[in-house]
């Protein structure tokens, strides 16, 4: 539009409406162009951050104007540098952290504070011919990394299994905007109706504790610009007992429950359950209706020869925190033996016989048969027949 167009009211004020529209809405009007490339920038407390921004213009001779602005909930809205035709001018108040070099647009934040959280706006002015200018905003975070988490558990000296409850609590001594999140075995722990959640999830409960909650628990901690994880913790749980058996040498079980050695055998007995604390062993025997204790301990060791040809023991584990017991019983049999002595009966002179007889084996006439002993037959090539006849002494 032409300055006469500018004389006419009318026509003055749509060019005015139209120009600021350009301004708002694409950051530049023909002779100004100004670009971020990010519009959140993440800023580390202490250290420093810069807002980098750029601007182009469409004429050679002109003045240029670059200002930024600050503006946040707390401080409200406040200038915070400015720089003509590249001397600057800072502002007063701030101007010690915040730096600008000129013809570069880009903000020098040196350093950092947590009260540097808020919107920053660049706007850019370019006077010639025309006057005219563009802006952008950017917003940035200022966030303090976190440390690394601690996690307590609650009760400390651990909990029993279905009675008692558990907490775990996360907690860090840095860090702005935290984020809380469990991992149980390293993975994400996920809500359930025994595992939940603080509103800030800073604290886990577990209701009843179970075994199977028996695991490493870590929290981790994070914020926009950091991460950490706490060290591993797992929480002391009372159970038990379970899975209660009785072993020994496998040559010695003859089938579940039951065990057999030969007289004179010494034979062991081991007698285990899973359970937190460890279970308190005690071994009975039982007979003729009556139990008996005889042993404490986890194994039990006994000589064959000194106990009956067939005995039930049983082994009893009890877990003191828990107040949980659980017995189990099996049976041990004296077995014979290749050792054993031949009865008396057997002692005495032997006599072979050659006995002629037919090509078939013959039995032996019954009357001369004393004992198992009497008989040795082996028909050799001829067919001819052995007998062993036991001439026994007279017992007087």
């Amino acid at each position: 539009m032409g300055h006469d167009a500018f004389m006419d009211p009318f026509g003055r004020k749509t060019h005015f409406l139209l120009y600021e529209i350009c301004i708002l809405a694409i950051g530049s009007c023909g002779a100004v162009t100004v670009t971020v490339p990010n519009k959140v920038i993440l800023g580390t407390a202490g250290l420093p951050l810069l807002l980098p921004a750029n601007y182009t213009t469409g004429t050679k001779d002109q003045n240029i104007q670059i200002t930024w602005t600050f503006q946040s909930p707390s401080s409200g809205s406040m200038l915070l540098v400015t720089a003509i035709n590249n001397t600057l001018t800072p502002d007063m108040e701030h101007g010690h952290r915040f730096f600008l070099s000129p013809p570069s647009a880009s903000l020098l934040i040196n350093p950092v504070e947590l009260r540097d959280d808020g919107e920053y706006t660049l706007k850019v002015t370019v006077s010639g011919e025309k006057v005219a200018s563009a802006s952008r905003q950017l917003t940035v975070l200022v966030n303090v990394p976190v440390s690394k988490p601690v996690v307590r558990s609650d009760p400390a000296w651990g909990a029993v299994e279905y009675v008692d409850n558990a907490t775990f609590t996360c907690t860090v001594n840095k860090g702005t905007k935290v984020i809380y999140q469990w991992l149980k075995d390293g993975k994400p722990l996920k809500p359930s109706s025994r595992h939940i959640f603080s509103s800030d999830n800073k604290m886990l409960f577990i209701s009843p504790v179970l075994k199977d909650d028996l695991s490493n628990y870590t929290c981790v901690a994070r914020n926009p610009i950091s991460m950490n994880e706490s060290e591993p913790i797992a929480p002391n749980i009372y159970y038990g007992p379970y899975d209660l058996m009785v072993k020994s040498e496998p040559r010695f079980q003859v089938r579940e429950g039951v065990f057999a050695a030969g007289k004179g055998e010494p034979v062991w007995f081991k007698c285990s359950a899973n359970s937190n604390p460890p279970n308190v062993y005690s071994w009975f025997q039982k007979d003729d209706n009556k139990t008996t204790p005889i042993q404490w301990g986890p194994v039990l060791k006994i000589r064959s020869e000194k106990v009956p040809e067939k005995v039930d023991y049983m082994c009893c584990v009890y877990n003191n925190i828990t107040g949980k017991r659980e017995e189990t019983q099996f049976t041990f049999i004296l077995s014979a033996t290749e050792e054993q002595e031949p009865p008396m009966d057997d002692y005495g002179i032997y006599e072979f016989v050659a006995v002629p007889e037919s090509a078939e084996l013959q039995q032996v006439r019954p009357e001369k048969i004393s004992t198992v002993y009497d008989i040795i037959r082996v028909p050799d090539v001829h067919t001819t027949v052995y007998e062993v006849i036991c001439h026994s002494p007279k017992t007087s």
